[in-house]
């Protein structure tokens, strides 16, 4: 299989074997998975103390005083270390001792990332993610290694005009919305689409397309589900560099 590769002006300067990998039959299920799985297992823990509620002394006066035996403070009718009672512990409150990793099988985990990188030649499966791109386009985008020598945004924006994938990246950032609830005091104001990744050899070489809208940036060894299938969906536009389209080439299936 086939696919053009694309210069630094967007011209078309020949063509490249796709690797094996990319005649891997996709494994959706195992997708979906392997994202919840991660993402699951990124759970920041949280709870109240062990011992809150606790910190109390109460005193348990006995039977014969007419009053029910339950715990009180001293010199008080206050009720005390219960949970059924004003100012008792929390009855089954969140414990920090809670194991929230949620396992998946090696192989699982293996083969939903090569599905994930498979369904980046899809055009079906990136134009059901929502992804504008031209109908001339060969998917996965592959383009020269002299990409990676772009220093300014501005020259990011005249690269990805050229190849013609600037569009996605505006429907991203007209995407952008508020989001909902308590998120947006947390230092997540804003929802933004996910729009192209792109995949080179070094990340600091590609730190001029992070701060498009809905870009994201990886290496070879950085890839995960998380990137390539946002929201556990497979099929992102994702355009990899020479260098890093041949170093697929030893994924062992």
């Amino acid at each position: 299989m086939k696919v053009n590769v694309y210069s630094k002006s967007g011209e078309k300067k020949g063509e490249v074997d796709l690797p094996p990998v990319f005649s891997f039959t996709p494994r959706v299920d195992l997708v979906r998975k392997a994202f919840n799985a991660i993402s699951l297992s990124l759970r920041q823990p949280y709870g109240s103390s062990p011992t809150a509620g606790m910190r109390r002394v109460g005193h348990n006066a006995g039977p014969g005083h007419g009053t029910a035996r339950i715990p009180r403070t001293s010199g008080s009718s206050t009720a005390v270390l219960l949970a059924n009672f004003v100012k008792g512990k929390s009855a089954h409150s969140p414990r920090t001792e809670k194991v929230l990793f949620k396992g998946i099988n090696r192989k699982e985990r293996k083969m939903a990332k090569f599905s994930s990188i498979a369904l980046t030649s899809s055009k079906e499966a990136v134009k059901a993610r929502g992804h504008r791109i031209p109908e001339e386009i060969t998917l996965p985008v592959v383009v020269e290694d002299a990409i990676e020598s772009i220093r300014r945004t501005k020259d990011a924006v005249e690269f990805l005009e050229s190849i013609g994938l600037y569009d996605d990246v505006q429907r991203a950032k007209d995407g952008t919305k508020v989001r909902a609830g308590r998120g947006k005091m947390r230092g997540r104001r804003y929802r933004t689409p996910k729009s192209v990744l792109i995949v080179g050899n070094n990340y600091d070489n590609l730190r001029a397309f992070k701060s498009l809208p809905g870009v994201d940036i990886a290496t070879y060894s950085s890839m995960s589900i998380r990137k390539l299938a946002p929201g556990g969906v497979a099929g992102r536009l994702t355009i990899f560099t020479e260098s890093s389209l041949k170093q697929l080439d030893g994924e062992k299936q």
